[in-house]
Order: C-alpha cells, then sequence, then structure tokens
C-alpha cells in the first residue's frame, strides 16, 4: 500500500472522512499518544515548570491531548482543514492555526519553549509542482529557518517522521543545520523492523551543554509496551478524572477562550456558574 504523502496533499489526503477516520482509530491514538510521550521525553523541558509548545502538523488535536495532560499550553499549526474542524469539534485547548508549514511561519521571534512535531516532515519531501519554490529544499528552508526565530534560546524542537531512504535524512539535517540548529537523528530500536522509530532532536543555541539524546536500544517485546501503554492509559484515566470536576475560574476560562474563537451559544456568566448541582431522582 502507498504512503500517504504519496497519494495526494495533506490536506487533500486528509478530508472530511479521512480526518475523521484517522482520528476515531484507536490504533492510531495509541501510536500518536506513545510516540507524544518520546518527543517530550527527548524535549527534555525543565520539570514543574510552564512552557508553551509548538504542535507543527497538530491535525485533530491528538499529540494535543497529551500536552494537556502533561501540564504544558500549546498552538498547533495544520494545513488541512478538515482535521483543525475535527479539532474544534472535539474543544481541545490549544490555540489552531491553518498554515502551511512549507511556506514558513509568521510568529514573534522566541515565542515558543519548544516544539514537537509527530508524523509530519515526511510530507515536505515532495513537490506539487514544478515551480521552484515547491522543491523540497525550498520548503524545508522556509520551514526551518522560521521555525529557528519562532524558539527561545535555548530550547529544543523534536520531530517523529518516516523517511524512505537516507538521502532524505541527509536533506534533512543539512537543512536545519543550515538554518542554525544543533542536534542529529536519534533512531529508538534500530535493529527491529516494528518497533524502530526516527527522530530529529534539534537545539536552538548552545546554553546549559545541550548533548543529542540516546536512542532506545534492542527488541522492545510485547510485554513491555503492553504494560508501557497500560501505565500511561492509567495516567490519563486519572487526568480525565481530575477535569471531570472543575471550580469557576476554570470555566470562566473556557468560556472565555470559546468567545474569542467565535463559538455561538456560550453560556453566560452568572453567579450559578461552577456550581456543584444537587443530584435529582
Amino acid at each position: 500500500m502507498s504512503r500517504p504523502e504519496l497519494q495526494a496533499p495533506p490536506e487533500i489526503y486528509y478530508g472530511d472522512t479521512e480526518a475523521k477516520k484517522y482520528t476515531t482509530n484507536t490504533r492510531n491514538q495509541q501510536i500518536q499518544a506513545d510516540m507524544t510521550y518520546r518527543a517530550l521525553e527527548l524535549l527534555n523541558m525543565p520539570p514543574s515548570q510552564p512552557a508553551f509548545l509548538l504542535d507543527i502538523g497538530c491535525g485533530s488535536g491528538l499529540s494535543g491531548e497529551i500536552l494537556d495532560e502533561e501540564g504544558y499550553i500549546w498552538a498547533g499549526v495544520d494545513i488541512a482543514p478538515s482535521m483543525l474542524q475535527v479539532a474544534l469539534e472535539r474543544e481541545v485547548d490549544g490555540d489552531l492555526f491553518l498554515q502551511d508549514i512549507g511556506q514558513g511561519f509568521g510568529f514573534r521571534p522566541g515565542s515558543f519553549d519548544g516544539a514537537i512535531s509527530i508524523s509530519v516532515l515526511q510530507w515536505l519531501l515532495n513537490a506539487e509542482t514544478s515551480h521552484p519554490t515547491s522543491s523540497p529544499p525550498h520548503r524545508l528552508n522556509r520551514f526551518f529557518t522560521t521555525l529557528y526565530s519562532a524558539l527561545r534560546n535555548p530550547s529544543r524542537a523534536v520531530f517523529q517522521f518516516y523517511p524512505s531512504s537516507d538521502d532524505q535524512i541527509q536533506l534533512i539535517t543539512s537543512v536545519a543545520q543550515k538554518a542554525g540548529f544543533g542536534g542529529g537523528m536519534v533512531v529508538d530500536y534500530p535493529n527491529s523492523k516494528k518497533a524502530k522509530k526516527v527522530f530529529l532532536c534539534l537545539f536552538v543555541g548552545s546554553g546549559g551543554g545541550q548533548q543529542l539524546p540516546k536512542g532506545l536500544e534492542g527488541e522492545e517485546d510485547a510485554h513491555a509496551r503492553f504494560e508501557r501503554r497500560r501505565e500511561k492509559e492509567k495516567k490519563r484515566d486519572r487526568s480525565r478524572k481530575r477535569k471531570a470536576v472543575q471550580d469557576k475560574v476554570w470555566i470562566l476560562k473556557k468560556k472565555e477562550l470559546y468567545r474569542q474563537r467565535g463559538k455561538e451559544g456560550v453560556p453566560r456568566d452568572s453567579k450559578y456558574t461552577g456550581r456543584r448541582r444537587k443530584p435529582t431522582f
């Protein structure tokens, strides 16, 4: 079966039907969660400190849910309108932007404390037209140059992606380095056909003596994957339980966010907002 990035541009491939199908698929949800947790591990953010992260290719917000659970504030960009519509319907907490990352970003310099991206970079490696600005080197250059500017110094950006050849890896790393980034490739389970995952871990600045993390070694057995998945699911369940009961400040903040996004039908604030109702029988 042909890879998705070879079938159509992302904004076409992920239409209404495919966007909903992708989001509701439990296997996709689990894979997205596992890779997001690993990306955050490689991002190595300071513990117990608030941070503003950029989710590149956020899609329907599956990775954004993990960022929420980990306590981060985030903004997401994606080129597929249908994916962003699903994210809005799912009421994700991050701010969403419709953006072709191959055209670069327009964020203020130093806006973000870090960035993650899951299964996105390979989409920049296909030219949609014969125009020079559609070539992969040109799009990658615009992407990495403007991303470098949008990140604070020092910081990191971590990308999980699916390269089809060593030439693609060489192209991506060389363009990133020319844009000013340090760092390189991190490969988990390099000897496994099923568990192997490729990450690009980039550094902005050299403050703090940043060193390239090591990839996970050996063969990831099924029991280890099951145990790690079960622990993460327990953590997500506990997080959902904590979010089930919200205080008035949180509710007011959420309603104000919906109003800013132009959502209709947001209830008015009153003295009863956030008040626990008595059970009725």
